[in-house]
């Protein structure tokens, strides 16, 4: 067949599919790289993976970038497939972050040699659309007019072969399946009405014909061959399973035809041989010749040789019955061994099975992890051993590592317009006879539109045929590029580097020759980004803007090659390159810091270290400077231009580093430190805050050199330590510096030390010695230190107290070690003892007080005669001294003067008696004598703290509160003392018995209440209830404190004395209202107003106790006393008191109202002079007043009787209800003989349900003395119920029927509610619990306490009074009957009662 003029274009897709022959292919227009080596399967399955560990990107600071375009779907080459145009950029879908860490990892590409002669075929010849595909050396597609057209993999993708005639296909129909043999020399056909024809396809001669293979009538589904030739499988729509047996016998050919599988046992609609390629023929699996079958419902994996076997039945479980069944099977390294994985997937969960043989030849299946999806597969393709191509029904491809069930990509295929099987698995050509469940599945079957060879997959589509094949690492990390996403490259590249990525092709050999490779890309890579960078960056001016730009760019470049471990990169070409702009050079610089205090960059060429230095100081980052010197290698420096800028700077800390490291000097620096801070201590000024700072350095330079550690960081090297140490040493007890000055005493490096700071030197020594036991010249430089340290301070009287404490504290600790070398006089103890306690000296008491206590604390008291210490302390005025060696000879008492004559401590005092006699460990002679010594200074410890001198009453000393009261002389102080004690606000608790028998207490505090504190009397009274009253009435009538008085009266009972007392009160405050300025008047009318509103609430409190007499007796003087004062005032005409008392008249009305009858009130009023003379309208405010108030209290008992009557009627029909219901037994059985009792012989036998759903005979629960007489009736009780609430057997029955339900609906039987009295005589009767007689009464007073007035008696109440609201007001004497004027009155709402369903 001649070539069509589109052919010749075509070598972009077809290069594609010729691995094997690629010489006429132009890798510069694909962009293909090069390969020194072929891979072989066996070395990609052997590469090695972790099952488990999943791509982590290194620096995820790195990770700055966008989403990206889906690749290209261009159809014409690679070139211009990844060309980035900017139409087809806006038109891609773009994908998730997971696919920019993996960039694109597969490529599209359309056979367009393929598909042009495909669509003219249709064209020219009648072909009909395409049906199916097979790939192996060449691609053969099938046609829905019976022919099979075979195409060349030479780059013009030629026409080499079309099998068939329209006129056979008008015959056998459609091709549904095609299947190329291992070798490429045989096509088999399967056709939609049954045939099957095999084809040579070297010459395109038909070999057979098959007509008989399977039933008729059913469309060829599947058609694979095996790895024997002589073999093949195939798939009916009738879901049968075939093997065909190719033969010649005497230069005939023939086919035999064995049925592995009856669709009648459930249909197959997927089968797949286990074919294995030639470098693994050898196998140990391939004796048995696997095939998977996928029916509706389940895998089987059986065995074709030696004999058919089955070796795995596999249930799919709960699937979507529209989803296809699909089988692949690869072969995958596992544990160093290749062996066969099936994948197979019905939905969104695809099962791995890995089929192992053991050494006794059976065939082991496995279950490996399964990967669960959020999409249904209608194909399932191995791309290689670790990658899988999943299809789903919305036609987009998702391309998955298997190991780490990753989406590495997911690529829309849906313009493919892939071809669907679903008339042949209809089987329409032959009538459509099949099965409604392979009908359903047919919808998306497309098993021959899919076909993989050799890490590529061929989709057939209608009108075109695309190939779908991974890209080489090389093309992933150049795709990228091509976009200019040069981070995304980076991270990329540098997971091949790591060996993380997944889907790798194209990086073979071991694993340091493969690092190479990505290494040298990688640095291609970044010399691309530098010069990016720079032609980016944004125009000069700017700055701001170019040192952000740089800033984003710099540190990738230095964060890839510091992880490449490429710095003559870095500092070589990359370096040169960003130097060409100043900007970027800066950022470059200034990049590096982190890096260097990270100990990530050790080393630097010393061209830009000492560029970065001069950066660094040009713009005054000296700190920075230091950081980064005590981290460098000391040989990429300049170490004399290092030492004159870190001197000029007073960096210090690099100096020292420069000179240790540098030069292994350890002493030069510390000469240099003592000459800045000597000086200026030697003449006794104050440092600088500079100096200070280097004086500090200084102790910690020297306490790093003692203890082995170099200075800032690291350590010394250990063959320097011990010499270091000795050097050190030798320089501290040097007689004289190395410049000796005139004035210079002996020992300057000590003496400078300790008078910089002696507290620190000396714990500097103290953690120096810890280190110096097994050194005998270390002992020996001890005891010199030692020496000369009292050679410097005793004999030197410029140390102050607290500096020669520190050393005799130091000097105390040491001795007191165990293995202690040192010797010090003990005399030198004694004269600090003088020192420290001199009387003569006032000046620094607390510190040489300190001092000395720290010394003895250390260790320092074994060097003293304890009773001169005590002595001498006591002389001093030492208390903290005194109290140290008064605890430790346990003088206990003695300690409480120590604290009493401490100004400083004296209120600690409360605490150390208060543990003294809680804390256990303490003998009772002890804790005798301090409670002793406590009583004997009583008065002290009132006078220092009344508070907390009572809390330690309360606790401890509760029984003399009489004596301890009657000692104090000074009142006041025995009011705030009492006060602490009674009022409970300050939270003291005090023994109530004790309080109880002494009223006295109580009533004395009250009495200096009333001095001291009048306005908290009345608080006092109510809460306390220790005091009589009759002294208190006396007490409070003393000193003129009516208030209290009354209240102190109407708690005695004398409510009329008490309200005389305030209405007194009342009288005299309204007479002062027209006697003052407006200022006191406001006052006056606030105190009257609250005399008042207590008169009223004592009238209230007390009426409903009283009879209509005595109310008036109380109300009406009230009420005459308002309006006399109204009277007044009126005289006086001022208005505002005036109107102030028509408001307070108005408020004793509307009080009085609910006590008083309204006619008694009016006519009360009309009687008074005032309003008797004038008009009515003078008095209408007030009579509306009260009709007001009668109005709402009318409306509020209307309401409260509407619903207290619905409660009850809702109630009532609710229980009704409840106890006409229905009974439904749980059983067919009785409770307690467990016999049906249905089916029980006796026919007149009773049953008894109750309401919980147990059933008993009659008898039984007679035989369980259940039953209780009760007025001639017998009423049952649930005996199961009852045995698990109480576990007795008796009950009595009032408790039973307050119980539950079980008992109150518990009457209902099948035949009768209750027995007759006659019928149950000789029944027994339950003994009743007796309760004892306090029992008995304490009941009866809780059931009175909660009993209020029943509901009837509460509407009997409301009805009558609605009944006299009709005639008139409210009779007089009907109010004093009124169960709402009892004062124990309570309204409680129940909730409705529970209903059971």
């Amino acid at each position: 067949m001649s070539e069509s003029p589109e052919t010749q274009s075509l070598a972009s897709a077809s290069s594609q599919l010729n691995l094997a022959e690629t010489e006429g292919i132009d890798d510069k227009e694909f962009d293909i790289p090069q390969v020194d080596t072929p891979p072989t399967l066996e070395s990609i399955l052997n590469e090695t993976e972790d099952e488990d560990e999943s791509f982590i990107l290194e620096d995820p600071a790195l990770l700055n970038m966008d989403n990206i375009d889906t690749h290209s779907g261009e159809t014409s080459s690679l070139a211009s497939s990844d060309s980035g145009d900017r139409t087809n950029l806006k038109r891609r879908k773009k994908i998730s972050d997971v696919m920019s860490i993996h960039g694109s990892v597969v490529r599209r590409s359309v056979l367009k040699g393929v598909s042009a002669q495909v669509v003219s075929a249709a064209d020219r010849v009648d072909a009909g659309l395409p049906t199916a595909v097979v790939v192996s050396n060449v691609i053969a597609v099938g046609t829905s007019h019976g022919l099979a057209l075979v195409f060349g993999k030479d780059p013009n993708q030629a026409l080499r072969l079309c099998l068939g005639s329209t006129a056979v296909g008008a015959q056998y129909g459609a091709v549904s399946a095609l299947s190329i043999n291992s070798d490429c020399t045989r096509l088999l056909c399967g056709f939609a009405k049954g045939q099957i024809t095999m084809w040579d396809l070297a010459n395109g001669k038909l070999l057979r014909t098959i007509t008989d293979a399977h039933p008729p009538g059913t469309a060829i589904l599947h058609i694979k061959f095996t790895d024997d030739p002589t073999a093949a499988i195939c798939n009916d729509s009738g879901g049968s399973v075939f093997e065909l047996a190719f033969k010649r016998v005497m230069g005939v050919r023939t086919c035999e035809s064995r049925c592995l599988f009856s669709g009648a046992k459930g249909e197959v609609c997927c089968i797949e041989p286990l074919l294995v390629k030639l470098e693994l023929r050898d196998h140990p699996i391939t004796q048995h010749a696997l095939l998977a079958m996928a029916s509706l419902t389940k895998v089987l994996v059986i065995g074709l040789k030696p004999s058919l076997k089955v070796w795995l039945t596999f249930p799919y479980g709960k699937t979507n019955p529209a989803s296809v069944p699909l089988l692949s099977w690869q072969f995958v390294a596992v544990q160093g061994a290749v062996t066969p994985m099936l994948a197979f997937c019905r939905g969104d969960a695809i099962h791995f099975l890995l089929v192992k043989k053991d050494e006794s030849g059976a065939i082991h299946v496995s279950k490996q992890k399964q990967l669960h999806l959020h999409y249904d597969l209608i194909n399932l393709t191995w791309i290689n051993s670790r990658t899988l191509a999943l299809l789903d029904s919305a036609e987009k491809l998702h391309v998955v590592d298997r190991h780490s069930q990753e989406e590495l990509e997911m690529v829309d295929i849906a313009e493919v317009q892939l071809v669907y099987n679903s008339s042949h698995f209809k089987s329409l050509a032959t009538g459509g006879n099949v099965s409604q469940a392979l009908a359903l599945v047919a919808e998306k079957a497309c098993y021959q539109s899919v076909s993989a060879y050799g890490g590529q997959i061929i989709y057939l589509g209608t009108k075109s045929v695309h190939v779908i094949t991974l890209r080489s690492w090389r093309e992933r990390v150049d795709y990228l590029l091509k976009q200019e996403r040069f981070i995304e490259a980076l991270s990329l590249a540098w997971s091949f580097h790591e060996g993380k990525a997944k889907a790798v092709v194209g990086l073979f050999g071991d694993q340091s020759k493969r690092k190479g490779v990505v290494a040298d890309r990688m640095a291609e890579i970044l010399l691309q980004y530098a010069d990016r960078a720079l032609k980016k960056c944004p125009e000069q001016g700017k700055l701001q803007v170019m040192e952000q730009h740089f800033e984003d760019m710099v540190p990738v470049m230095v964060d890839y090659c510091l992880l490449l471990e490429r710095t003559d990169l870095l500092f070589g070409q990359i370096y040169s390159k960003l130097s060409e702009i100043s900007v970027a050079k800066g950022v470059f610089l200034e990049c590096l810091e982190p890096y260097i205090l990270n100990d990530k960059l050790p080393s630097i060429t010393p061209q830009v270290m000492k560029d970065l230095l001069i950066h660094l100081q040009d713009r005054d980052m000296m700190e920075n400077i230091e950081a980064c010197i005590v981290h460098m290698d000391i040989t990429s420096l300049d170490i004399q231009q290092v030492v004159h800028m870190c001197w000029e700077h007073g960096l210090y800390d690099a100096m020292i580093y420069v000179y240790n490291k540098g030069m292994n000097d350890y002493i030069t620096p510390m000469e240099k430190l003592f000459q800045v801070i000597g000086p200026p201590l030697r003449a006794g000024k104050s440092l600088s805050d500079e100096q200070v700072v280097m004086g500090n350095k200084l102790l910690v330079y020297i306490s790093c050199c003692l203890a082995g550690r170099a200075y800032p960081l690291g350590n010394i090297p250990e063959d320097l330590v011990s010499l270091v140490k000795h050097q050190v040493f030798e320089f501290l007890i040097r007689l004289h510096s190395t410049e000796v000055a005139s004035d210079e005493e002996l020992y300057p490096q000590i003496r400078t030390l300790l008078h910089f700071d002696t507290r620190e030197f000396l714990n500097v020594l103290a953690l120096t010695f810890e280190d110096f036991r097994n050194d005998k010249q270390a002992v020996e430089h001890q005891q010199r230190i030692v020496d000369i340290l009292l050679t410097v301070m005793v004999e030197n009287s410029d140390f102050t107290p607290s500096q020669v404490g520190c050393l005799f504290t130091f000097l105390a600790r040491q001795l007191a070690k165990p293995d202690n070398t040192l010797f010090v006089n003990r005399m030198l103890f004694d004269q600090v003892l003088e020192f420290l306690c001199s009387p003569d000296d006032e000046s620094r008491h607390a510190e040489r007080q300190q001092v000395l206590l720290e010394l003895l604390q250390a260790g320092g008291i074994v060097q003293f005669d304890e009773n001169r210490l005590i002595t001498m302390a006591e002389k001093a005025a030492f208390y903290q001294v005194c109290e140290f060696m008064y605890e430790k000879k346990q003088l206990y008492d003695k300690i409480i003067s120590c604290y009493l004559n401490d100004p400083v401590r004296r209120e600690d005092v409360f605490n150390y008696i208060h543990n003294m006699l809680s804390i256990p460990g303490y003998s009772t002679e002890e804790k005798e004598s301090v409670w002793n010594k406590t009583m004997e200074h009583i008065k002290d410890l009132v006078s220092i703290n009344p508070s907390k001198a009572a809390e330690l009453l309360a606790v401890h000393f509760s029984s003399e509160l009489r004596v301890i009261v009657d000692q104090l002389e000074d009142q006041y102080i025995v009011f705030q003392l009492l006060q602490s004690l009674l009022d409970s606000s300050d939270g003291v608790q005090v023994n109530r018995e004790l309080l109880q028998l002494n009223p006295d207490i109580h009533e004395q505090y009250l009495d200096l209440l009333c001095q001291y504190d009048p306005h908290r009397v009345i608080n006092f009274l109510r809460v306390s209830e220790y005091y009589r009253l009759e002294e208190a009435i006396q007490i409070t009538e003393k000193h003129n404190l009516h208030e209290a008085s009354a209240y102190l009266l109407e708690k005695k009972g004398d409510v009329h004395a008490a309200f005389s007392v305030l209405l007194e009160i009342l009288k005299h405050r309204l007479s002062l209202l027209n006697n003052g300025t407006r200022e006191k008047n406001e006052e006056t009318v606030q105190a009257a107003e609250s005399t008042l509103e207590e008169t009223i609430a004592l009238c209230q409190r007390n009426s409903h106790s009283l009879n209509q007499q005595q109310r008036e007796a109380l109300w009406f003087p009230l009420l005459e006393a308002v309006m006399s004062a109204q009277k007044l005032v009126k005289d006086g005409s001022s208005s505002h008191a005036f109107e102030f008392l028509k408001h307070l008249t108005k408020q004793v009305l509307n009080s009085m109202t609910g006590f008083i009858a309204l006619p008694s009130i009016l006519q009360r009023i009309l009687q008074d002079p005032m309003y008797g003379k004038g008009k009515l309208g003078e008095i209408q405010t007030l009579i509306l007043g009260m009709l007001d108030t009668f109005n709402y209290e009318q409306t509020l008992l209307e309401t409260t009787t509407n619903l207290l009557n619905h409660d009850l009627h809702w109630s009532l029909c609710n229980l009704r209800g409840a106890v006409s219901r229905g009974l439904n037994p749980k059983q067919e059985h009785c409770n307690v003989c467990l016999q049906q009792y249905k089916r029980r012989q006796e026919g007149t036998e009773e049953v008894i349900v109750f309401s919980c759903g147990h059933i008993y005979h009659s008898q039984c629960l007679q035989s369980k003395d259940c039953g209780v007489q009760t007025e001639g009736q017998t009423r049952w009780t649930c005996y199961k119920c009852n045995s698990s609430k109480k576990g007795g057997r008796h009950r009595d029955l009032g408790s039973e029927l307050n119980k539950s339900r079980n008992t109150s609906l518990a009457q209902i039987k099948v035949t009768s509610a209750y027995y007759s009295t006659n019928r149950n005589s000789d029944s027994r009767k339950p003994t009743e619990a007796a309760l004892e007689p306090q029992q008995i009464q304490a009941f009866d007073q809780l059931r009175r306490l909660y009993r209020g007035p029943s509901r009837l008696a509460i509407l009997t109440e409301l009805s009558r009074n609605r009944n006299s609201d009709k005639h008139g007001l409210f009779q007089p004497g009907s109010v004093a009957n009124s169960v709402f004027q009892n004062e124990n009155f309570q309204l409680r709402l129940s909730p409705p009662p529970v209903i059971e369903d």
